[in-house]
């Protein structure tokens, strides 16, 4: 079946959703406050953006779905990154607002693959893509976004395009590993990192990397950002992984529980699993992770994390992390973006406090 009749399928469904957000809407609801330095140059990215996620005229089927993407609007913490590492090195140049836009890009398809995979039903207060339009649109759709990336990476010097190449093949190796830890109690912390870093801080890595290459940063300059981009995106990811867990679904703005669901792991049950004899932790896999379709009592959740000190060893690996992080910043001099990295990383840590 063709892309088009994809989506005249759901072309019911498509009609009754919102239009687009404007170019400035990703921008003012972004809540990193850092970011206000680098605002009129993550304005020309995200236009950047609403250009490329734009079919031609008469495919006005698959425009609506793009449309759509356009409302799942988010805080463009990733090219944001481009521009922070890039100010640090040097001057914010036409190539830096490209490859903001490219790895936002990419991200965007690596949510709509993942809500797939996941069976997401919410992005940033939304409907997913696959929840209103069905898995099949929202693959094809991922697949769009990744074709224009790769038209976007015409032009660009080879040293960028084998970056962005690595960084791609690492995010899928990682996704695939996570997919293989399914059901595995054993999992250890170690390993949990190793999966994280693959499929989601490697972008945040390859965004600081980039940055600073299209600035001619000096080596150590260059690897510096790179290492400060890796353990921020840990600190996302682990964030990330405890607020799905304990959040409130209109705060996190994605749907709460789907690690639970599918039996993934993450850090605050593989301290918890650590923490309790064989017959509790028999219990909590029986009660939260065998279970199917069951909605988990959040509080009872939480009172148990507790207990167990569960959630205040997270918080503290996060916070070594951030440490791990602003500490490789130590090369730059003071600026107004080293600063503004280190309250990016600190920002990002504070989400479940």
């Amino acid at each position: 079946m063709s892309f088009g009749a994809l989506v005249v399928t759901q072309n019911s469904k498509l009609k009754t959703m919102s239009s687009p957000t404007n170019i400035s809407d990703g921008i003012s609801q972004s809540r990193v406050p850092a970011f206000a330095l680098i605002e009129s140059h993550l304005r020309r990215a995200k236009k950047l953006i609403n250009e490329q996620m734009t079919g031609p005229a008469e495919a006005g089927d698959m425009n609506q779905l793009l449309e759509l993407m356009h409302s799942h609007s988010s805080e463009m913490i990733r090219p944001g990154l481009v521009l922070l590492a890039g100010k640090c090195c040097g001057k914010i140049t036409a190539e830096h607002i490209r490859v903001a836009a490219i790895i936002e890009i990419i991200h965007n398809a690596t949510l709509l693959h993942d809500d797939v995979i996941d069976k997401g039903q919410k992005q940033h207060n939304r409907p997913s893509v696959n929840n209103s339009c069905g898995n099949e649109n929202a693959v094809l759709l991922g697949d769009f976004l990744l074709g224009r990336v790769f038209q976007m990476c015409a032009g660009l010097k080879p040293q960028v395009n084998e970056v962005i190449a690595a960084a791609a093949v690492r995010i899928c190796e990682g996704q695939l590993r996570q997919i293989a830890q399914r059901r595995n109690w054993q999992l250890s912390e170690s390993e949990y990192i190793d999966v994280i870093t693959e499929k989601s801080a490697v972008i945040f890595s390859t965004a600081c990397r980039l940055g600073a290459l299209l600035s001619q940063g000096t080596e150590p300059q260059t690897q510096s950002l790179a290492e400060y981009g890796l353990n921020a995106g840990i600190v996302y990811q682990i964030t990330d992984d405890l607020l799905e867990v304990i959040g409130d679904e209109k705060q996190t703005e994605k749907t709460a529980g789907n690690d639970i669901d599918k039996h993934k792991l993450n850090l605050v049950f593989i301290h918890l699993l650590s923490s309790v004899d064989e017959k509790e932790k028999e219990a909590v896999i029986n009660s939260y992770f065998e279970q199917t379709n069951v909605k988990y009592d959040r509080d009872a959740l939480v009172k148990m994390l507790r207990r167990y000190s569960s959630l205040e060893y997270v918080r503290a690996r996060t916070q070594d992390f951030v440490a791990e992080s602003v500490g490789v910043l130590d090369l730059f001099k003071e600026s107004d973006a080293k600063d503004a990295l280190i309250e990016t990383v600190k920002f990002m840590a504070c989400r479940t406090t």
